[in-house]
């Protein structure tokens, strides 16, 4: 029986906290600390290519000034608890990440319930949040990283509403105006779009009594649409240079269209691109990094979404290695399609992915974090909990099958970050039958 296997964890329960709003509590009470999220099922796929960046403005203000309280007392109340609070936006949901001690959970809630339920977004606060906001944007591009997976992300999605930045962009961050923030937090800021989670040494009942006062902080509206279309992705391999100056190392992402929860080969698509990429014995690793030395780090991911994601390979050569490692993936992607795993790869990547999997599930906060995706994410319904029986179940027919359907080696964003004065030429004689070019400033908005 595998480690996995062995401990068997039962789901937290959901309530119906009513009005749309759901509560998901795990208790446990190893220590003295209650781990709590507020969620909302929102995020920026949910607007405009003119708001992008506004839900995270709009919520950053929340958590800044609300009636009664500058931001100097909220941030002094918060210590005073022994808590933390942070605000994460994403593509599905935006998400209020508190801790603080057993003791005080009452009063940090109720600090909580007064952010959501009144906000007072002042003017100046406003105005100094868009300059930080501004200069984030602006730091962010010495992370050649940072730089990559954000063309990475609007080259495959293009104009499709996974494009976009959570963090936004200075042109819309600058327009932005206290009827815009106003506006935003009207529509995304229900209690129907809630769902809100408890971990720790909370009781069930606790966490109910506490949760109804965070909702009824809210209108009592139902969520907004959440209608969301199937990406494409533009047919062709396509290159897109970030350029940047003087730069002796590279960050490459070259991937596409990856998977669906809800495709019926989605874990043995999952096992495969592990076998690929996924550990530091894979494929991407032993040929990229042990065998050659061309990059430190080389993996492959499927990112899972509420639509179908992205697959990518990540790597991080010299320039001087840059072109031939393009080719190598290139090359290895089109091996693993054409194929597909071996039996003893796949008895590996099982093995490995199970007892893996008993520290996804090793604390109260990361059980409670697996339900409450499964919400947010619209995963299928019990995608974790059956995660382990599902791996193991692939063979290595359904390997070569789910590759062979989702991952198309013709249909690819290859993204580079670079000088391109010194390898753009060099790097494009590395991609058969490339059909496109675009090269980006690295400075641009």
């Amino acid at each position: 029986m595998s480690a996995a296997r062995a401990a068997v964890h039962v789901r937290p329960a959901e309530t119906d906290l009513g009005g749309g709003a759901t509560l998901v509590v795990e208790s446990s009470h190893a220590l003295p600390l209650v781990w709590l999220t507020v969620s909302l099922k929102s995020g920026t796929t949910l607007g405009s290519d003119d708001d992008e960046g506004l839900l995270r403005l709009t919520s950053r203000l929340m958590r800044r000034a609300c009636e009664g309280m500058t931001t100097q007392e909220i941030d002094a109340t918060i210590d005073r608890l022994g808590a933390e609070l942070v605000i994460e936006v994403g593509p599905s949901a935006v998400t209020w990440h508190g801790q603080v001690l057993k003791k005080n959970v009452a009063a940090f809630c109720a600090l909580i319930a007064k952010l959501f339920g009144a906000p007072t977004f002042p003017e100046d606060e406003l105005a100094r949040l868009k300059r930080e906001t501004c200069a984030e944007i602006v730091e962010s591009r010495d992370s050649d990283r940072s730089l990559a997976a954000v063309a990475f992300r609007r080259a495959v999605f293009r104009d499709h509403p996974y494009a976009r930045r959570a963090t936004g962009r200075i042109a819309t961050i600058e327009r932005f105006g206290r009827d815009d923030v106003l506006a935003c937090r009207a529509r995304h800021y229900v209690r129907g779009s809630l769902v809100i989670g408890f971990a720790g040494a909370v009781s069930p009942d606790e966490a109910a009594r506490h949760a109804e006062a965070i909702a009824a902080s809210l209108p009592a509206s139902p969520a907004p649409p959440r209608d969301l279309a199937e990406p494409t992705i533009a047919p062709g391999r396509r290159l897109v240079f970030v350029d940047k100056p003087e730069r002796t190392q590279t960050q490459l992402i070259i991937g596409g269209l990856g998977s669906s929860t809800r495709d019926p080969d989605h874990f043995a698509l999952s096992a495969a691109m592990a076998i690929f990429g996924g550990t530091f014995t894979s494929r991407l690793m032993k040929e990229v990094r042990s065998k050659r030395g061309w990059s430190y780090g080389a993996s492959a991911r499927l990112s899972l979404e509420r639509r179908r994601h992205a697959f990518s390979m990540g790597t991080a050569p010299g320039a001087a290695d840059a072109a031939k490692c393009i080719a190598l993936e290139l090359e290895l992607l089109q091996t693993l399609v054409d194929g597909g795993v071996t039996a003893r790869e796949l008895s590996f990547i099982q093995r490995y992915l199970s007892r893996s999997h008993a520290f996804e599930v090793d604390t109260a906060q990361k059980r409670l974090e697996q339900v409450t995706d499964e919400i947010l994410l619209e995963l299928t319904p019990g995608y974790h909990a059956d995660y382990v029986r599902r791996v193991e179940e692939v063979t290595v027919e359904a390997a070569a099958a789910a590759l062979a359907a989702r991952i198309s080696t013709r249909d690819l964003v290859i993204t580079v970050v670079g000088t391109a004065s010194e390898l753009l030429d060099e790097v494009k004689a590395a991609v058969p039958d490339l059909a496109s070019v675009a090269v980006i400033p690295y400075d641009a908005d």
